[in-house]
């Protein structure tokens, strides 16, 4: 399975850089990370839409989308990790689509296979990739049977 996890916006050097690498580097599924930047001055639903036109290339065709999405399902981790079983059984490759400050397109949204929330609060955008990234770690742990999940 390969995983492709597809942001707006650009994460530099940093704290988070350094986590998010840490758990994504030990996944057992090959992981490409994609960003995309918008510039200019369009807001709310134009940039959404200039977003989600870059976006949804770099999900590969037959992959599963899951969109985050402050409307998707408070899944637990260990549904997650079901989930992410099924797909890695079943050889099905996953995207994560992570949208801007404004939230994912609703095209983006309609064409997800799984809506998926963090909880009601609103996160900053580097800090939901970084949970992103321990909830995959996280995912790949619970189907090995690894105490980390404890």
């Amino acid at each position: 399975m390969e995983l492709t996890l597809a942001a707006a916006g650009r994460l530099k050097r940093g704290p988070e850089r350094e986590l998010i690498d840490g758990y994504l580097g030990k996944l057992p599924w090959r992981v490409r990370e994609r960003e995309i930047e918008v510039r200019g001055k369009a807001e709310g639903a134009e940039l959404r839409a200039q977003e989600a036109t870059k976006l949804q290339p770099l999900v590969p065709r037959g992959a599963a989308v899951i969109a985050l999405d402050a409307g998707g399902k408070n899944l637990t981790s260990e549904q997650l990790a079901a989930q992410l079983g099924t797909w890695w059984e079943d050889g099905v490759d996953a995207g994560f689509v992570l949208g801007g400050a404004d939230g994912l397109d609703p095209s983006l949204i309609a064409r997800a296979d799984l809506r998926l929330a963090f909880g009601a609060q609103t996160w900053p955008h580097r800090l939901a990739r970084l949970m992103l990234a321990e909830q995959l770690y996280r995912a790949a742990a619970i189907l090995r049977g690894h105490p980390y999940h404890r």
